[in-house]
């Protein structure tokens, strides 16, 4: 079996963003594993409109030409790791998005997460676990928490993540759980035994006679 490629998301696009930060110092942690392949995926190089396709992917095949650019990038990887801020207590939408902009290409697939902000974008990370449930992926339970503090630090004092302790032993923690996560998703997925996955079909509301009240 071939090493899992591991993508990671640069998760947020705006001018003067602090999470390329964080993906870069995760994207070389990762890159010193000789267990897997490290690509990182800037959102800034998919620039997807808000999701408008007639259908949802995971049973409509998608038109825009961006967004099939991202399902086949999507689609190579293995696992992920998404780095995002935490805004209005969630994540970035632009990240949000870019899941919305695929189905089947999640399927399966384990995810982490590296956060920052008020609370270590704890509120956005959560969001996103649910979000990858959907997508039938595997959240792992260990997460990197940025809290305000380490972030003004990092921008406004010149330090790097490097720098804390306990940001490293939580991306070595993380690593190690994506990785285990990866290989064993990836041999199953190569089962040719392996259990279809369920599609989903859309949601009907059956029509209903209401009576008038006399």
């Amino acid at each position: 079996m071939a090493k899992p490629k591991i993508a990671i998301i640069v998760g947020t696009t705006r001018p003067g963003r602090f999470s390329e930060i964080p993906a870069a110092w995760i994207a070389e942690l990762a890159a010193k594993r000789p267990e897997i392949e490290v690509e990182v995926l800037d959102l800034r190089d998919y620039p997807m409109p808000l999701f408008d396709e007639a259908g949802a992917p995971a049973w409509a095949p998608t038109q825009n030409e961006v967004a099939l650019r991202w399902q086949q990038k999507v689609a190579e990887a293995d696992g992920f790791i998404a780095v995002t801020g935490e805004y209005n207590r969630g994540p970035a939408a632009v990240l949000k998005n870019a899941f919305d902009y695929a189905y089947k290409e999640w399927n399966r697939k384990p995810i982490a997460f590296v956060g920052y902000g008020g609370t270590g974008g704890a509120r956005a990370i959560e969001q996103l676990r649910l979000n990858a449930i959907e997508m039938q992926m595997a959240p792992i339970r260990v997460g990197v928490h940025i809290q305000a503090p380490v972030y003004m630090a990092v921008r406004n004092e010149g330090k790097t993540l490097d720098s804390f302790d306990f940001l490293q032993q939580s991306a070595g923690d993380l690593l190690d759980q994506l990785i285990w996560w990866a290989y064993v998703l990836k041999a199953a997925r190569e089962d040719q035994r392996a259990v279809p996955l369920l599609t989903p079909t859309p949601h009907t509301i059956p029509d209903i006679e209401v009576e008038a009240a006399a």
